[in-house]
């Protein structure tokens, strides 16, 4: 009961997602990234419901609402203060270490633990709706190369993603110190040339020591 009262707990939740995004305002650019990401979690959800794979459900569940945990905590540090990137750091640790952790147990479970169970008809008593389908080594073999191609796809645009920041990383900081020599070089010509032409100071130029220049008188003979 309390494993069946989860995944609906969960499939109500990406549902109203839906009708959530309406009543947020929620960009027009914004709306297929999110409609997108409420699909595949309907679709990954409703799956391991119906396909009485609840237990493998759980796990990747909890894999995967651990990475997002760091990546909402690292956004929130980021919005106090800007500088404090390290979070993130964080997060991409735990997320490729989620992405290898889900395929590992993908293909122990389907292409290597399905095969071995002993009651794969359909079996209405026990829930076993669509299990039987793990049964066809054509079926299971297509289930696992749309997982595995899912996972690298994901995996792809991570990359690409941190690639891109490290990138504008790189670029503003030598920006940054393109901006510091110059403004250092600008103070030491100023510098230079109060030095080679003196200062004024009450209208009178006066030399470096203070004194004023005077032109000394030619005695006469």
């Amino acid at each position: 009961y309390q494993v069946k009262f989860f995944y609906l707990c969960q499939l109500a939740y990406w549902l109203h997602a839906l009708p959530e995004l309406y009543f947020q305002k929620v960009r027009k650019e914004e709306i297929p990234r999110q409609l997108r990401c409420i699909s595949l979690y309907l679709l990954h959800i409703a799956g391991a419901y119906l396909l009485n794979l609840t237990r493998l459900g759980l796990i990747l569940l909890l894999l995967q609402y651990l990475a997002e945990f760091f990546f909402h905590m690292a956004r929130l540090v980021y919005f106090t203060d800007e500088n404090n990137e390290k979070l993130f750091n964080v997060w991409a640790v735990v997320f490729v270490v989620t992405r290898l952790f889900t395929l590992t147990l993908y293909i122990l479970v389907i292409g290597f633990g399905l095969p071995r169970v002993e009651s794969q008809a359909l079996d209405s008593e026990r829930g076993n709706f669509f299990s039987f389908l793990f049964n066809n080594i054509f079926f299971r073999m297509s289930v696992l190369l749309l997982v595995c191609l899912f996972q690298a796809s994901v995996m792809w645009r991570f990359i690409h993603f941190q690639l891109r920041r490290w990138r504008e990383y790189w670029n503003e900081q030598s920006s940054r110190k393109r901006a510091a020599a110059t403004a250092a070089g600008t103070k030491q010509q100023t510098k230079l040339l109060k030095r080679d032409s003196g200062y004024h100071e009450n209208g009178v130029v006066k030399a470096e020591n203070g004194t004023s220049p005077r032109t000394k008188k030619l005695k006469s003979p």
